[in-house]
């Protein structure tokens, strides 16, 4: 039987990634024959690019790729961007002026950099498990000087999780809320601030439309509520067994989770 899909896209924590960072030796392999079919594989992620670097190389991953949970796509190793949706200046400049009266901690990504007020535990976080270090720098003046494509939220006590609501009741009509996980910090939430038009499905359809690859020969597998928007948008749209249920309710098909390989389970079924 001749495969009907062209281009599968997969999100990395809580897909690929499991709780430790790795990739099980079943997953790889799967990718490595879907790959040897021709068959392009895109990661989808809310990282940033640079917290994605080691995944795509050990995956060989010469491709375009979803990042900051839709913002922006990009060869890596080209440097080539294809779409991008960055945050209006003015919002930069307003949110950030709200979080500092409010007493909230909130951080910034160009397309290469991360930038801090000061170093923090969730500066920490991303250096040692993302590997993007911080760049400590005036956030007041940010909004001058660099295109920024995310803020981004690191919250796990209940009095920064409801400082968070402050900014989030602020700012919902004029920018976008996106909350992810990862099985390495089940305590923490990680709230992605964006352009108010920014998901993983516009994303989706700006990469499929650039390849030449019709929305219904796309195959996408992911575990979080941002990836509604990506299976929704997806020919074959795959849910992992441990998402919750708002997911599975777009998904065709559930799989089994990712510390029982989940992806190569999916992958054997529809794609080899």
């Amino acid at each position: 039987m001749v495969n009907p899909y062209k281009l599968l896209v997969l999100d990395i924590d809580g897909t690929l990634l499991d709780k430790n960072g790795v990739i099980s030796d079943e997953d790889r392999k799967a990718l490595a024959r879907v790959c040897d079919l021709g068959l392009p594989v895109s990661l989808s992620t809310g990282r940033v690019v640079t917290a994605c670097s080691e995944i795509i190389r050990q995956l060989s991953l010469d491709s375009y790729h979803i990042f900051f949970d839709g913002a922006l796509v990009i060869n890596p190793s080209q440097g080539e961007e294809i779409y991008v949706q960055p945050i209006d200046k003015m919002l930069v400049k307003q949110a950030n002026e709200f979080a500092h009266q409010n007493g909230i901690n909130l951080e910034f990504y160009s397309a290469d950099r991360y930038f801090v007020e000061r170093e923090t535990w969730a500066s920490d976080i991303r250096r040692d498990f993302y590997h993007t270090p911080p760049i400590v720098v005036d956030i007041s003046k940010l909004w001058q000087k660099e295109r920024i494509i995310k803020g981004v939220l690191t919250l796990r006590s209940p009095e920064e999780k409801a400082k968070a609501e402050l900014l989030y009741l602020q700012f919902k009509g004029s920018l976008s809320f996106s909350l992810t996980k990862t099985p390495a910090y089940p305590e923490v939430d990680f709230i992605n601030v964006l352009a108010p038009e920014v998901s993983k499905g516009e994303a989706l359809q700006a990469l499929a439309s650039f390849l030449g690859i019709p929305l219904a020969e796309v195959v996408a597998i992911g575990d979080g509520p941002n990836d509604i928007s990506l299976l929704a948008s997806a020919g074959l749209a795959i849910a992992m067994g441990d998402a919750p249920d708002e997911l599975k309710a777009v998904a065709d098909y559930v799989t089994l989770d990712v510390d029982h390989n989940g992806l190569a389970e999916a992958i054997k079924k529809f794609l080899l």
